[in-house]
């Protein structure tokens, strides 16, 4: 742990905002909303793989599609399977 992530967690500071962690929210099983990351990778409709600050994404799933992105969020839907951190 690095000593910026050690002075996070010692004043309870939002990881979000001070070391640029990505935030993954999933909606059951055919929604999810990716914040922070910074560039798209891979684009399928069985895989998506995105650049985050820290790690590379990955989403599999089957009928992958991205609803909408901004340069701050994604909106992505279809059958989600798995999410790996990389």
């Amino acid at each position: 742990m690095s000593v910026k992530e050690r002075l996070t967690d010692a004043l309870n500071l939002p990881k979000d905002l001070t070391l640029g962690a990505v935030i993954l929210t999933i909606t059951g099983k055919h929604e999810a909303y990716v914040e922070n990351y910074m560039s798209l990778i891979e684009y399928t409709d069985e895989l998506i793989r995105i650049q985050t600050r820290t790690c590379k994404l990955e989403i599999h799933g089957t009928g992958l599609d991205i609803a909408y992105y901004t340069n701050e969020e994604m909106k992505i839907t279809g059958e989600l399977l798995e999410v790996k951190y990389c």
